[in-house]
């Protein structure tokens, strides 16, 4: 797991000499005790609360809930990353609210903990960036990507988890889609009523689902599956089925025959045989392993469609992400102004 996330690690923030520390000292994924992932991370989130560096023991409680909150160890993770996030707050280099919003779902309600992030000084009736990062890297993981975001936008930028994982309370089926509706409601009642939408990995799936029906006024799906990764038999690289079945609901590891079931009523296609789409950016590296090269080309000459593919960079472009991020930060400036 390291070797695939260890670029992700110190590109997030955590110093690589820390990196290196907890890298020696797991022995085993799941292990509930000394050389377990969780333990280790959480042992180096501990730390770093002792010493009074919240913003550091948030991204390393974050690690230590990851890939999913399959257990009591890493759901108590999340808690402790909470807790340190928001003692690290006054420290952002812009404004910050939490909320938690009753959104619409299933002729009830569901709770969502969004944050809120916006440049100081920011007007009241700006424009909003509803943002999300993945399936196991949720909003706070991702938490320097949406302070610049606002730092570079004129925006405010509104985070939430996407369902089936972090803090949100209900998997991702097809119906959760009903989560980004209220979601972009209320951001459209949050600032001036222009909204645009960027998803990271899985969230890039929801981002080009909002994009592609026109609800918000513009997209950026950045390394999300929207057809391909949905096929039958089609299997998920780098350990990702149980990820995968974590976000849909399983309480075990799925067989692919009960993936098949579960992800199938998820492809977009329907959407992608309609002309709705408002502008959009897709972009992915051509190596990602994940999600097929396919799910970003099937962007290629739809109206108001921009589709960039790093040659031979992988998932969600990662190891060149701060030239991607600089990319999407500048489409979603022309896009707000």
């Amino acid at each position: 797991m390291f070797t695939a996330r260890y670029a992700q690690m110190v590109n997030f923030g955590v110093p690589a000499s820390d990196v290196d520390e907890v890298r020696a000292a797991v022995t085993d994924m799941w292990l509930d005790g000394p050389g377990g992932w969780s333990h280790e991370w959480s042992q180096l989130g501990a730390r770093y609360s002792a010493d009074n560096e919240p913003t550091l023991a948030a991204l390393a409680y974050g690690y230590a809930k990851f890939p999913v909150l399959a257990d009591d160890v890493r759901r108590t993770a999340l808690q402790k990353q909470v807790e340190q996030y928001l003692l690290a707050a006054p420290s952002f280099p812009v404004d910050f609210e939490r909320r938690e919003l009753d959104v619409p779902y299933q002729g009830g309600t569901t709770r969502v903990a969004v944050h809120i992030f916006a440049a100081r000084g920011l007007p009241l009736d700006a424009p909003v960036v509803l943002a999300s990062g993945g399936a196991d890297g949720h909003k706070m993981d991702v938490h320097h990507m949406f302070t610049g975001f606002a730092l570079g936008t004129g925006a405010r930028v509104v985070a939430f988890d996407i369902p089936g994982t972090g803090e949100s309370e209900i998997p991702m089926i097809p119906e959760s889609r009903e989560v980004v509706d209220g979601l972009v409601t209320f951001c459209r009642e949050l600032g001036n009523g222009r909204v645009v939408h960027f998803g990271l990995s899985m969230g890039g799936y929801f981002a080009a689902y909002s994009g592609l029906a026109g609800i918000v006024d513009a997209a950026v799906n950045c390394g999300g599956p929207v057809e391909a990764s949905f096929a039958a038999g089609k299997p998920w690289a780098e350990g990702a089925s149980g990820i995968i079945g974590n976000l849909f609901g399983f309480d075990h590891q799925p067989t692919q025959q009960e993936l098949d079931a579960a992800v199938a009523a998820h492809s977009l296609r329907p959407l992608l045989d309609k002309d709705d789409n408002t502008p959009m950016l897709v972009i992915n590296g051509t190596a990602d392993a994940l999600v097929p090269i396919e799910d970003s080309l099937v962007f290629t000459g739809r109206r108001d469609t921009l589709v960039v593919m790093a040659q031979d960079e992988t998932h969600c472009v990662v190891t060149k992400f701060d030239d991607a991020v600089a990319l999407i930060t500048g489409w979603l400036a022309r896009q707000v102004a």
